[in-house]
């Protein structure tokens, strides 16, 4: 596996993923559209212990769509949304792929909370859809 390293856009906060990704989705859910300014946000999941990070970020505490707590956390100095952290599942962390700095890898598998996506978004038959968050296990 090669590290993947990635930043904000000031480049204050820095990281590097050491492990392979859990998961590469496409999020549709309301939060996601507002915090990126976009009808979605792709996402990679990674195991928490295999991301090393840089820099001092703020914690935004979200309710999600699923009524579960997100910690999102972003650059104080730009505002890039950089990661997501669900309380409930300590070792995992959620990295917004667009600060990777290189994302020609990513290979999204699914879309997740398609009953909050854009009409105007076509989601393309070759992945996984769900209406709200994928199923676990």
């Amino acid at each position: 596996m090669t590290e993947r390293p990635g930043q904000c856009l000031c480049g204050t906060v820095r990281y590097r993923l050491k492990a392979a990704p859990i998961v590469t989705a496409v999020c549709h859910c309301k939060h996601c559209q507002r915090q990126a300014g976009s009808a979605f946000s792709v996402v990679v999941v990674a195991p928490a212990a295999s991301v090393e990070i840089e820099g001092e970020l703020k914690t935004y505490r979200d309710t999600a769509d699923s009524g579960a707590a997100l910690d999102r956390r972003f650059c104080p100095n730009c505002g890039s949304a950089m990661f997501s952290v669900q309380p409930d599942q300590p070792g995992t962390i959620i990295i917004k792929a667009g600060s990777f700095d290189e994302t020609g890898w990513l290979k999204p598998v699914a879309h997740v909370w398609c009953n909050s996506a854009q009409p105007w978004v076509e989601i393309s038959g070759k992945v996984a859809k769900f209406p709200g968050n994928a199923p676990s296990g």
